[in-house]
């Protein structure tokens, strides 16, 4: 049976503000990407989270992103290469120190939001990056966009010694250059249940439809579905089911068979 992952952004309530439905959708993905309290999310949320990955044998993974908390990590920002590394191994280690007290272990590290964005499009972004994670854990799995567009951070990250992990995102509409469509534009974010869980399945078998029709070839390994989706714990709940239904198994970046 083909494995493949589904991950989702997760810890991204912030003091006494709830985002994202964490405990109903921790029980049908198989990696959680845990905010490391820059973008969002704050000690509290971030042991809660590693606790609930645990309860749920769900693999554990970093989301830093930008230190922009008012803008959700979603702007850019001009940083030096090196304030990025320093600012990756600043949050990454809170998260490893949680995990570190609950007698577990870092999975992987994806970055966040424009940060994200970012190291598609700029190769110094991403060199910062991967090696702000070799310097914190060389075992940890680097988490890229898939197809043509992600080809930047998978050549830094392996040329480093990574593991780089191919990620699409079914709940994102895509550009027919093969990135994200922004999501101030119309359609960006697709909500309904069906029509992500056959996106889904779609980069399962290795392609996506971009919005002009372009049929685009992707090699995924992890599909992401975002937290703050109202949608979520519908379109993960569906996601699984569909492919279940078509004899792909899920389960943790890295683990059984591609």
């Amino acid at each position: 049976m083909k494995t493949i992952d589904l991950n989702c952004d997760m810890g991204e309530s912030f003091g006494a503000y709830t985002i994202g439905m964490d405990e109903a959708v921790m029980t049908h993905i198989s990696s959680a990407n845990i905010a490391c309290g820059w973008h969002a999310g704050d000690p509290l949320v971030m042991d809660r989270t590693i606790k609930m990955a645990l309860e749920n044998k769900v693999g554990i993974g970093a989301h830093p992103g930008y230190p922009d908390l008012l803008g959700f990590g979603r702007r850019n920002m001009a940083l030096s290469p090196e304030e990025i590394k320093q600012y990756l191994i600043y949050q990454v280690g809170a998260l490893s120190a949680f995990c570190r007290v609950h007698h577990t272990r870092l999975q992987h590290v994806k970055p966040h939001g424009a940060l994200y964005l970012d190291a598609v499009e700029k190769k110094e972004t991403a060199t910062a990056i991967a090696q702000g994670i070799m310097a914190l854990d060389p075992d940890l799995k680097f988490v890229a966009l898939a197809g043509k567009k992600g080809e930047t951070m998978r050549q830094v990250g392996e040329e480093l010694g990574l593991k780089v992990v191919y990620e699409a995102f079914p709940d994102r509409a895509y550009t027919p250059e093969g990135t994200l469509l922004p999501r101030k534009e119309k359609g960006a974010v697709i909500s309904d249940p069906e029509t992500v869980a056959k996106r889904a399945l779609d980069m399962a078998s290795g392609f996506v439809i971009a919005v002009d029709g372009t049929r685009i070839a992707l090699d995924v390994q992890t599909l992401c579905v975002h937290g703050d989706n109202l949608d979520a714990v519908n379109l993960v709940k569906t996601i699984k089911e569909t492919l279940q239904a078509n004899e792909i198994r899920t389960s943790p970046m890295g683990e059984g068979s591609e």
